[in-house]
């Protein structure tokens, strides 16, 4: 998945009606829809504000008052297409006199999310796996030597705790290779994942 790292906003006119797409990194429904509040009083005065959001906790998209399936979902199909997540896309509409039509309204919104995305800056984002290998004093040496990750934590105390935090991707690997190094006498926990 990706996201973007900074709100932005970009316009195109098309046939006379202006379409200005702002996109807003988010973290939850409750974010996008305080955000969507605030565009609405700038915009207060605009024909029609549009929006599509994707976050954890859900996703949802709106015509705002454009025919059925014309606004919102154009908006949400170009998000979705370019794997994003946490992000707010508002496309405010200023009516400029030339009906467009359904087809032509699909083309509008979509493009202006397209258009804003073209200048916006988007990062991958990662999941990763903290693990806590807990092993004996000797097998220290052997893990430090033979792992290319480093640990983000080690404890001493009666044995050795190092922390990892490895791409999700990666640790089947990862714990394999821990076994296979220790002859199975690590202890390995799964702790919690984090997203960055």
């Amino acid at each position: 998945m990706k996201r973007i790292t900074g709100a932005i906003s970009n316009q195109i006119t098309v046939r006379k009606s202006d379409f200005i797409c702002t996109l807003i990194p988010v973290n939850n429904v409750n974010e996008a829809l305080e955000q969507l509040t605030l565009l609405r009083k700038k915009y207060y005065d605009a024909t029609h504000n549009c929006y599509a959001y994707i976050v954890e906790d859900g996703i949802k998209y709106s015509d705002d008052g454009e025919p059925s399936q014309t606004a919102g979902l154009p908006i949400y199909n170009v998000l979705e297409k370019n794997e994003l997540t946490n992000i707010l896309a508002v496309v405010t509409r200023y009516f400029g006199g030339i009906l467009l039509g359904a087809g032509g309204l699909v083309r509008a919104y979509a493009k202006a999310t397209t258009e804003a995305l073209a200048v916006a800056e988007i990062v991958e984002i990662n999941t990763y796996q903290k693990i806590l290998v807990t092993i004996d004093y000797p097998k220290v040496d052997i893990l430090i030597n033979k792992i290319e990750a480093e640990p983000i934590e080690r404890q001493f105390g009666k044995d050795v705790k190092m922390t990892y935090l490895i791409l999700e991707n990666q640790v089947d690997s990862f714990v394999n290779l821990i076994q296979e190094l220790t002859n199975g006498d690590a202890k390995i926990e799964l702790l919690e994942k984090s997203t960055f």
